[in-house]
C-alpha cells in the first residue's frame, strides 16, 4: 500500500513588488538585497485577494493535471499560516473547488508547512483510510510584513500551490523526516500582542491582534545550513539511497544562499537544484509546490525521477520527504 504524486498547480497574483520599489520605501538598493537574497521581485497579493482564491486556483490547476474529478478527493489539507479566517479557510477551499466528499482542514507549520502536509496526506492514503488527497500551501505573507523594517520586507511574497497524491499498490513515497524545536521558536515569530481590558472587577482578558514577522536572519541561516542537509541525508538513508540518485532538489525558497549552500553540503550539482525564489521571494508554505509546476508543466521531470524536497522554517521546524514522481 503506497502513495503516487500525481498532479500540482500553482496560483500567484499579479502585482510585482521590485527591488526597486524597496528601495523608495526602506534604506536599501537592488545589489544589496540581490546579493544577500538572490531576490529581484516578489508577486504580493492585491487588497481584495484572498487566500482561498489562491489556493482553490492551485488546486484546481493540479486537479486537471491529474486528470482527477473534484467529487473522487477524500481529503483536503491546507497548510498556512496566514489563514482568512482563523477557524480555518481549508473548508472554504474545499467548497470553491468542488470537493462535495472530502474532509478538509488546515495544518499550521509556517515554511515547513507544505511538507508536514505532504506526509499528514500520506498516512491517510497508504492505509486506504482515504484514496485521493489534495495538499496545499497557501500563504499571503504580505498581511503581516513590517514594510518599514528591511530585514523582512524584502523576502517575502505570496502564492499557493498544491498537489494531488492517490493511493497506489507501489509507494513512491520512499522515506521522510519531519523535526520541531521551540527552543528556536524566538528566532521567527509572528506573534500575538494583546493589551489587557477588564471585564469586570475580577476578571480582565487580553485583546488585540499578531505583530509583524520579526527574524533572527542570521540564525536562522545558520540553523537552515546545518539541519536540512541532515534531513535529506537521514530520509536518503531510510531510502537506501545517495545524494547522487537525487534527479532534482527542490528545497523551501527561502532565499538563493541557503539553497547554495545545501546543495553544496549535500554534493548535488546546480542544474538539479530548482529555484524560483528570484522571481517569487519567499511564499512560505506555497514555495515547493510554486517551484515544482514549472518544470513539471514543461515535463523537465520526468514520471519516476527522485525529487528532495526540504522545508523550514517558524517553530522552529523542519524536515524532508524522497517521493519519485508519477
Amino acid at each position: 500500500m503506497g502513495v503516487r504524486f500525481t498532479g500540482v498547480g500553482a496560483a500567484t497574483p499579479t502585482q510585482t513588488l521590485t527591488n526597486a520599489h524597496l528601495s523608495a520605501l526602506v534604506e536599501t538598493s537592488d545589489e544589496w538585497i540581490r546579493t544577500r537574497t538572490g531576490i529581484t521581485q516578489r508577486l504580493i497579493a492585491a487588497p481584495d485577494q484572498r487566500l482561498v482564491d489562491l489556493a482553490a486556483e492551485a488546486a484546481i490547476s493540479a486537479l486537471a493535471m491529474a486528470d482527477l474529478d473534484p467529487a473522487a478527493v477524500d481529503l483536503v489539507i491546507l497548510a498556512t499560516s496566514t489563514p482568512d479566517d482563523l477557524f480555518g479557510t481549508a473548508c472554504l477551499v474545499q467548497t470553491r473547488i468542488g470537493a462535495t466528499n472530502a474532509v478538509a482542514f488546515d495544518l499550521t507549520a509556517a515554511c515547513s508547512g507544505f511538507i508536514f502536509g505532504l506526509v499528514t496526506a500520506a498516512q491517510y492514503l497508504q492505509t486506504r483510510t482515504y484514496r485521493n488527497a489534495i495538499v496545499i500551501g497557501a500563504d499571503i505573507l504580505s498581511r503581516w510584513v513590517d514594510w518599514q523594517d528591511r530585514r523582512t520586507c524584502i523576502l517575502f511574497g505570496d502564492g499557493a500551490g498544491a498537489m494531488v497524491l492517490q493511493a497506489s499498490d507501489v509507494d513512491r513515497l520512499l522515506s521522510f523526516e519531519l523535526r520541531s524545536d521551540g527552543r528556536l521558536n524566538e528566532h521567527l515569530t509572528l506573534s500575538f500582542q494583546g493589551n489587557s481590558q477588564p471585564l469586570c472587577d475580577a476578571v480582565a482578558i487580553a485583546q488585540g491582534s499578531f505583530a509583524p514577522i520579526a527574524m533572527n536572519g542570521r540564525e536562522v541561516y545558520r540553523f537552515a545550513v546545518t539541519q536540512v542537509p541532515e534531513v535529506i541525508e537521514k530520509a536518503l538513508y531510510r531510502a537506501h539511497l545517495s545524494a547522487d540518485d537525487i534527479d532534482w532538489l527542490v528545497l523551501h525558497q527561502a532565499n538563493q544562499r541557503i539553497l547554495d549552500a545545501v546543495a553544496d553540503r549535500l554534493g548535488v550539482p546546480a542544474h538539479k537544484v530548482i529555484s524560483n525564489v528570484s522571481q517569487c521571494g519567499n511564499t512560505s508554505a506555497a514555495s515547493i509546490p510554486i517551484a515544482l509546476t514549472t518544470p513539471l508543466q514543461r515535463q523537465q521531470i520526468k514520471r519516476g525521477d527522485l525529487i528532495a524536497t526540504a522545508g523550514f522554517g517558524a517553530g522552529l521546524t523542519w524536515g524532508a520527504a524522497l517521493f519519485r514522481w508519477g
